[in-house]
């Protein structure tokens, strides 16, 4: 499975969001009615928009990218895994991936991989860089493309094996295949709390970078090829 690819031409990574601000009543009245219609048939009837607001970091519309981690393999002489991170403002982290991807990731071969990646990580970058104002680079901007054209891999996409009924979070996928866990310190809905109350950064990006690992081992797993020892993963 997927031996026709190679380990170089691909490009991990994990996003991690929160609520554009920290609290419901901090948005303009206008947005607070945008978000009681958008949230309207998520939520339940006993749960009100503003008790709510703390998943909004799942909507690009509401949300925003505190952290962008990247990994990549290095082949030769021998395997590595390199991993860095992108934080600081929104404008800032977006700018400084599209460089990334428009100065070393532009080739048709190459590909994009996330979990989970088709309906969240990719789809909310390239909204949230349009928001800013970012030109889309080539690997986001799917317009026109034909399926077999979308430059991306999704391990989500690739364990459903056809089932489009079939949701498997990350946590449970590493566990089944036997890949350490990235799940070690906080979970997904922990880092809104750690980011806007603790102001933790370097806790969301070392969480954030574990994701980008486990993904990447995934794919090793998928192709048959042993994982990744501790001494070949770099953090750049």
């Amino acid at each position: 499975m997927l031996h026709h690819i190679p380990l170089s031409k691909i490009l991990f990574l994990d996003i991690e969001t929160v609520p554009e601000v920290e609290k419901f009543e901090h948005l303009p009245p206008k947005v607070q009615s945008l978000w009681e219609k958008k949230s309207r048939y998520q939520r339940q009837e006993d749960i009100s928009a503003e008790d709510f607001y703390e998943r909004a970091g799942i909507w690009a519309e509401f949300g925003k990218v505190v952290c962008l981690s990247v990994g990549y393999f290095l082949i030769h002489p021998q395997r590595e895994f390199r991993v860095t991170s992108f934080t600081g403002s929104e404008p800032e982290l977006l700018t400084a991936f599209n460089n990334l991807i428009t100065q070393h990731f532009d080739k048709k071969d190459q590909l994009l991989c996330a979990h989970n990646g088709k309906e969240f990580d990719f789809p909310f970058l390239a909204r949230r860089m349009l928001i800013h104002g970012i030109a889309l680079p080539d690997k986001l901007n799917l317009f026109g493309k034909k399926p077999w054209e979308v430059p991306h891999l999704d391990t989500l996409e690739l364990w459903k094996f056809g089932d489009y009924k079939h949701y498997t979070s990350l946590n449970l996928l590493t566990h089944v295949l036997g890949i350490p866990s990235p799940k070690s310190d906080i979970s997904g809905d922990e880092v809104a709390r750690v980011f806007y109350e603790e102001q933790n950064i370097a806790r969301i990006k070392n969480y954030c970078e574990r994701d980008v690992v486990a993904i990447a081992q995934i794919i090793l797993k998928f192709k048959g090829e042993s994982l990744l020892d501790p001494e070949e993963i770099k953090s750049v």
